[in-house]
């Protein structure tokens, strides 16, 4: 069967349109799988953005939109040092239909979607990514990563972006998003760690949580664990980052003096001057509580701070 480059670039096109509408809806670009398999409606016709297998070909099109990396599934696939997403062969076998077709999307420079799985049933999104290179020695692809304000899916065969992006761009654009797969990876083990709540005002709307480190991550200490993450809302991260409230390495909460001093309006009273001397919700497996040396790095800046002031 020949191959309908404009079928499948309406296809695609609207899928990523879809896509940016979704991830427009969902906080910090984590769509839910039970949406990513409802998928959206082309001329009629449901089409699906994932499928039971990693590599996905809806039934309309000829070639597949989407590859996926399940969390905790079979399949070891990473961002390497060299910016690269090395996406595995869907078992071991170079001839498999799924494997083929991954490789034709290679040579016609498709765009196609990746869903990252930070958490069971939360994925990543990010589009376009292009195959560049088949390894069959080690089954394995390597995936680019692409701006999606360039993505031509109208593109000739071979003259796609993957093709005419220049390697400084796509190993920029590529790099921020193995920055986000820490991030994601990091927000949603800390959130699950606390039970979607602000360790220190018990908020549980994951909208309006974040997960601070404890050591910050532009330092080489400041490690994307949970042991070095504490799950806030946005604005005790706010103030947390800023010094105005610092945590012993007991546990206990502090109100910076001279803000606990301070005489302003209820947010103030309530909110920050309020949690003086109260507890942190600690996660319930010690593994995951905040490292001592942690808290007790960060509580001496924080005291630092008050000194200063």
């Amino acid at each position: 069967m020949d191959f309908d480059r404009n079928h499948d670039a309406r296809v695609r096109g609207a899928a990523f349109d879809w896509l940016a509408g979704q991830v427009a809806i969902y906080p910090d670009g984590v769509v839910p799988r039970g949406v990513l398999a409802e998928g959206f409606e082309l001329a009629q016709r449901r089409v699906p953005m994932v499928g039971p297998q990693g590599i996905f070909k809806p039934a309309l099109m000829q070639a597949p939109l989407s590859i996926t990396t399940s969390p905790n599934g079979p399949y070891t696939d990473r961002i390497g040092s060299d910016n690269l997403l090395e996406y595995r062969y869907r078992g071991t076998n170079p001839g498999h239909h799924d494997n083929v077709g991954l490789r034709f999307a290679m040579q016609h420079s498709l765009p196609l979607a990746y869903f990252y799985g930070l958490a069971p049933g939360r994925y990543l999104a990010m589009w376009p990514v292009y195959v560049v290179h088949d390894d069959p020695a080690n089954l394995a692809f390597s995936v680019v990563v692409d701006d999606p304000a360039r993505v031509d899916v109208f593109a000739p065969s071979g003259q796609g972006s993957a093709e005419i992006a220049d390697a400084p761009r796509r190993e920029y654009v590529t790099s921020l998003a193995r920055q986000r797969l820490h991030q994601g990876v990091f927000r949603e083990r800390v959130l699950l760690a606390y039970r979607n709540q602000c360790a220190f005002c018990r908020l549980r709307h994951r909208e309006l949580l974040d997960a601070a480190h404890i050591i910050p991550d532009a330092e080489p200490r400041g490690e994307p664990v949970v042991r070095n993450g504490l799950a806030l809302c946005r604005l005790h991260h706010a103030a947390f980052d800023r010094f105005f409230l610092g945590v012993r390495p007991d546990h206990i909460i502090e109100v910076r003096p001279d803000v606990l001093e301070e005489i302003d309006g209820p947010t103030l009273r309530h909110a920050i001057q309020g949690l003086h001397g109260q507890p942190i919700v600690l996660p319930r497996r010690p593994a995951e509580q905040p490292a001592i040396e942690y808290l007790s790095e960060r509580y001496e800046r924080f005291q630092q701070a008050a000194a200063t002031r």
